[in-house]
C-alpha cells in the first residue's frame, strides 16, 4: 500500500471485519513461548511506521524505537547477565544464565522509549499516553503481519545501570520491550474485565 503524502486526503473510517476480529481476539504471546522466524527488515520497517502512526497532540513524537536483532540480542543479554550478577552477588549460575538468555526468547526485540519534552505545551501525561499507544500499535502491526508478540517491561526497563548502557537521557524511560516472533504454541484466552464494572453513562 502506498504511503500517504503530507496533505493527502485520507478516509475518515475503515470498515473492516478483519480488523474487528483481530481486536476482539488480540492476545499477547508470552515471550517464553516465542521463537523464529521473525520479521524481515522490510516487514519490521513497516511495523515501526505503523507503530509511529499514533494520536500525538501537537505532533511532539514523544517516543523512539531501539531495535535488537541477532547479535545485538546476544550482546545485550550478556550485559543483563553482568549487571544482574553485580547487583545479586549470591545469585546462582542458572539464574544469571537466564538473564543472559532473556533477549534470545524472540528473533526481534524493540525497546519503545518514552522521551518526554517537559518544555512542550502538550501535557506530559498526554505524551506518556502516546508512547503507550505506540506500543499497542506495534502489537497490532505484528499480529496483522502474521507474528506473535508481547509487550513487557521486567526489571531491566527500570534499572539505572541498564538504562545507562542503552544511552537513555534523564528524561527518557522504557515504555516497554516488545518481543516479536513466531509462537511455539498458541496462547490461551485470559480473564477480561467485567464490562458492567468499568462502563458508566454520564
Amino acid at each position: 500500500m502506498k504511503k500517504p503524502e503530507l496533505g493527502d486526503e485520507l478516509a475518515s473510517a475503515h470498515s473492516s471485519d478483519d480488523t474487528l476480529a483481530l481486536l476482539r481476539t488480540r492476545r499477547s504471546t508470552p515471550a517464553d513461548l516465542l521463537g523464529g522466524p521473525g520479521p524481515d527488515q522490510q516487514t519490521l520497517s513497516d511495523m515501526l511506521e505503523i507503530a509511529a502512526r499514533v494520536p500525538d497532540h501537537r505532533r511532539v513524537a514523544p517516543f523512539r524505537f531501539m531495535v535488537f536483532v541477532g547479535e545485538a540480542c546476544e550482546r545485550f543479554g550478556a550485559t543483563l547477565a553482568r549487571i544482574f550478577a553485580e547487583q545479586t552477588p549470591d545469585a546462582e549460575a542458572a539464574k544469571i544464565d537466564y538473564e543472559r538468555q532473556r533477549f534470545m526468547r524472540a528473533p526481534v526485540v524493540i525497546a519503545v522509549i518514552s522521551k518526554i519534552d517537559p518544555a512542550h505545551r502538550t501535557p506530559e501525561w498526554e505524551q506518556i499516553l502516546t508512547s503507550g499507544a505506540a506500543c499497542q500499535n506495534l502489537l497490532i502491526a505484528a499480529s496483522a503481519h502474521g507474528f506473535a508478540a508481547q509487550w513487557i517491561t521486567e526489571w531491566y526497563a527500570y534499572d539505572k545501570a541498564v538504562l545507562k548502557v542503552l544511552g537513555l537521557t534523564e528524561k527518557e524511560r522504557i515504555a516497554g520491550y516488545v518481543y516479536i516472533g513466531t509462537a511455539r504454541e498458541e496462547p490461551k484466552e485470559r480473564g477480561r474485565p467485567d464490562m458492567g464494572s468499568i462502563v458508566s453513562m454520564f
